[in-house]
């Protein structure tokens, strides 16, 4: 192809992504972004600035996230549970931001200081037996075995 006819074709490809970029977002993004901060305003009484760090086109599906599950009363888990799940993980990322509101939404679900205590002392223990059996590379399917063996003596114990 002559040189022309490629910087031409060049110069047309660039106007359309020029073009392109220019587009402002859609309307419906703006309109759920919206939708979204009236929401969480409606049902936390402000909106934290943790959420205002997303872009627009993120935060009404940050929302539903957390609103259908983390404080959805109805799930499956109760909150106390699912506070204190979030705050066993968050001491293994670790998280101080992570750490802080979990413990602080479980205490508010009932969670006593024992009840958050055991939970990073099962997260510790979790994570010291993950980088035991890991590193030494355990057999996973002589494992899986072996718990299932403890599992049936432990139930035919209790029947």
């Amino acid at each position: 192809m002559p040189k022309s006819k490629l910087s031409l074709r060049l110069l047309v490809i660039a106007a359309g992504i020029g073009a392109l970029s220019t587009l402002s977002p859609a309307k419906a993004e703006d309109a759920s972004a919206t939708a979204a901060y009236k929401d969480i305003q409606a049902t936390l009484g402000s909106v934290p600035d943790m959420f205002k760090t997303l872009p627009d086109v993120a935060i009404a599906g940050a929302w539903a996230e957390i609103k259908g599950v983390q404080l959805n009363p109805k799930t499956a888990l109760d909150g106390k549970t699912k506070e204190l799940m979030g705050l066993a993980v968050a001491s293994q990322i670790p998280c101080q931001y992570c750490i802080y509101f979990p413990t602080e939404a479980a205490k508010l679900n009932g969670a006593s200081d024992e009840e958050i205590k055991e939970t990073i002392a099962m997260a510790a223990i979790v994570r010291h037996w993950s980088t035991i059996l890991n590193g030494n590379q355990v057999d996973l399917a002589t494992f899986k075995k072996q718990t299932d063996d403890v599992f049936a003596a432990v139930k035919a114990k209790s029947q």
